[in-house]
């Protein structure tokens, strides 16, 4: 492994700003590459898909690339790659299609570990097609996700469970629960938005059928991807307008792609893939070892944070689970975690306080909708971060 996280710091035009980013969770910051590319493509001839202009060509062009890229990302088949708004917006259309095929009586499994983004679009579907939602909790002391066979049955047509917390950093072991899903002949849906800017990516081990991500939380810009077996897709049926096309993948993506944000996920891939220098290989085999350079990158950071932290009085760290992120939520005693959000920010130091769009977790957490202190490294954090970090919460605490 070859990571210098000075070399890969210098590429980020917003970290001149002096701002020590523990926001990551919540998007991450842009590389000069990424916002190039889409400038570029912004400034180039651009019209609707084709093969006859140049503008047509160039479109096209963008499209199939930034297909190709996420899915060496991902370790998916490109023909299998959607497009859209956001990942929440992916989601709601992908629950309003799969409903269509429900009925009364059928179940769903939704966990209380998961951002809303994979809850709510469920168990609105199953409100309206009369189908029972099951509840898949997890154990606070811990912050493990609990065994989800006993809530199978012969009855349970789909699971949605999170790759990665977005609030505490849990990452359940996908391959088993996608073992149990598929033996009770239901589909499996994984919301990896989190997971995909930490760890390396391989879409037929996790066992998802479905995998979704949103590229601005991984250095990208702001858009979303819904990753599936295009013969899955080939099954699915979604409400579209009656011009556009009826093929995989096209099918599931409303309206014209926003090609500049298409241009710029592309090149966010590329600079994942070049952040191990040394890597070698095709694309795939690069992005790979790039991810687990980033995951060797980070976990000391973490670790490092989470000892200073055990000594501070009154700070108790919520993320506990043996395989996680780098995210830790912090609750401070008879300390409002918003105060310490603004204390760090009057230093410059970006370390939010909220339910983070994880509101059942946060509940189960007994913390309530308004949340407490979250702090998620990324690729570009550096020790000097860190440094500023725990200097903060100290002063804040009075350590």
């Amino acid at each position: 492994m070859s990571y210098d996280v000075a070399a890969v710091r210098s590429r980020f035009p917003a970290l001149r700003a002096g701002i020590a980013h523990f926001d990551g969770p919540g998007g991450s910051q842009v590389p000069d590459a990424v916002a190039g590319a889409v400038a570029a493509a912004m400034t180039s001839p651009l019209a609707n898909r084709g093969t006859v202009t140049s503008g047509e060509r160039a479109a096209d062009a963008i499209v199939l690339g930034a297909r190709a890229a996420t899915a060496d990302l991902l370790g998916a088949d490109p023909r299998g790659i959607v497009f859209g708004r956001s990942m929440t917006a992916l989601t709601f259309d992908l629950a309003r299609t799969l409903a269509a095929t429900w009925s009364p009586g059928d179940e769903i499994v939704v966990t209380r570990l998961d951002h809303d983004a994979n809850i709510r679009p469920w168990v609105t579907a199953a409100q309206a097609a009369g189908v029972t939602v099951r509840w898949l909790d997890f154990d606070p002391a811990t912050t493990e996700l609990d065994d989800v066979t006993p809530l199978l049955s012969d009855r349970t047509r789909l699971v949605a469970v999170t790759g990665a917390s977005n609030l505490v950093g849990t990452r359940p072991d996908l391959p088993a629960i996608a073992a149990a899903v598929h033996a009770a002949g239901a589909l499996f849906m994984v919301d990896g938005v989190h997971l995909t800017a930490h760890a390396p990516i391989d879409l037929a081990a996790t066992g998802a059928d479905f995998y979704a991500c949103s590229p601005y939380k991984f250095l990208g810009p702001h858009c979303g991807v819904l990753a599936a077996d295009p013969a899955l897709l080939e099954t699915l049926r979604p409400a579209k307008l009656a011009p556009s096309s009826d093929a995989v993948p096209e099918r599931f993506e409303l309206g014209t792609l926003p090609y500049e944000l298409l241009a710029g996920t592309t090149a966010a891939v590329e600079f994942l893939a070049a952040l191990d220098p040394s890597a070698t290989g095709d694309r795939r085999a690069r992005l790979q070892a790039s991810m687990a350079a980033v995951e060797e990158h980070e976990r000391p950071l973490r670790e490092r944070i989470e000892t200073h932290l055990a000594a501070l009085p009154g700070v108790t760290v919520r993320s506990r689970a043996a395989r996680r992120t780098p995210t830790l939520l912090v609750t401070l005693d008879d300390r409002d975690a918003a105060d310490a959000y603004r204390h760090l920010a009057e230093r410059r130091i970006a370390a939010p306080a909220s339910s983070f769009y994880a509101l059942e977790c946060s509940r189960r957490l007994g913390l309530g909708d308004t949340g407490s202190l979250r702090i998620g490294l990324a690729c570009y954090t550096d020790d000097a971060d860190v440094d500023r970090l725990l200097d903060g919460l100290s002063d804040f605490v009075g350590a």
